[in-house]
């Protein structure tokens, strides 16, 4: 038997109500793309377990992170929407890579979000300054939040 989708689910989310207790209907992404990203999921590095830790059911200053977070075209590590703040983690692999990273971080940035990216072996060794800057990060205005007094004031 299917679950209707259209009740909340078991644990009460898709009530109803706002923010992120709302249902919000069946995603948009390609189902390969969703399939990928649950599988990120369930395969984490050590570093991005430890930091899902501090930052899952809004442990760090009653923020939501998303873990393996699609924005097309890339599945980002971890994503708080209401802060506008991408957090990426890498490890060795992406010595090599460093000109898709900035690619992909440019990208983002262009939409507007903030992005911090980190050294698996800086997570494992320094997890406290890692979260102070992802804080920090939290506490800035959004690029998109207009400034008081309007422009030019």
């Amino acid at each position: 038997m299917r679950p209707d989708l259209s009740l909340p689910s078991p644990r009460g989310r898709g009530a109803g109500g706002k923010g992120d207790n709302v249902y919000h209907g069946r995603s948009k992404l390609p189902e390969d793309v969703l399939r990928f990203a649950r599988g990120l999921r369930t395969a984490q590095t050590d570093a991005e377990t430890r930091l899902w830790l501090v930052l899952r059911d809004r442990r760090l200053v009653g923020h939501k992170f998303r873990r393996q977070h699609p924005i097309p075209p890339y599945i980002v590590d971890f994503y708080c929407d209401e802060a506008r703040v991408v957090v990426e983690l890498d490890g060795s692999q992406h010595v090599d890579a460093l000109d898709g990273d900035e690619r992909r971080t440019r990208f983002l940035e262009t939409r507007g979000l903030r992005v911090r990216r980190y050294w698996n072996n800086t997570v494992l060794g320094e997890i406290e300054t890692v979260l102070q800057d992802i804080w920090g990060a939290l506490q800035e205005p959004s690029p998109l939040t207009p400034l008081p007094g309007g422009e030019g004031k």
